[in-house]
């Protein structure tokens, strides 16, 4: 894989770490064990859109819930797949992927679907999440 392609700019982290982070995206580290849910949406992700860059970032820390809790999560999906889909079908697309996480405890998931070419084309940077409104009744 290319990675001076997919160095996306992740506020908080380095460009080293990132391409660090793409590199082991596709597959299972020991860093995983102990995160049943985000290794799931990793690979079910990673599975159904064979996507140039994956990026799972569980949020949840950043929330009112339990320590080590896997309940908020953020995606970045980049796949030919979304290549002639609107924004809203992504979306269905990736939450169809998740549904049992989804009806299983993760109680929120932001999503960037993206294809090939508008990754390329914008300025690979995943924003910072808004602040939590409360209500998860966790």
């Amino acid at each position: 894989m290319n990675t001076g392609l997919l160095r996306p700019l992740l506020r908080g982290h380095t460009a080293s770490r990132c391409v660090s982070r793409i590199k082991h995206s596709f597959s299972t580290t020991p860093a995983m064990e102990g995160k049943p849910v985000e290794k799931n949406i990793r690979e079910k992700l990673a599975k159904a859109f064979q996507p140039v860059v994956l990026e799972v970032i569980n949020e949840s820390g950043m929330h009112n819930v339990p320590k080590g809790s896997e309940t908020h999560f953020k995606v970045v999906v980049v796949s030919s797949q979304f290549d002639s889909q609107p924004l809203i079908k992504r979306h269905r697309m990736v939450n169809e992927v998740l549904q049992n996480e989804l009806q299983n405890g993760v109680h929120a998931l932001s999503i960037m679907a993206k294809t090939p070419s508008q990754w390329e084309d914008s300025e690979k940077i995943i924003g910072k999440s808004p602040p939590c409104q409360g209500g998860a009744g966790l």
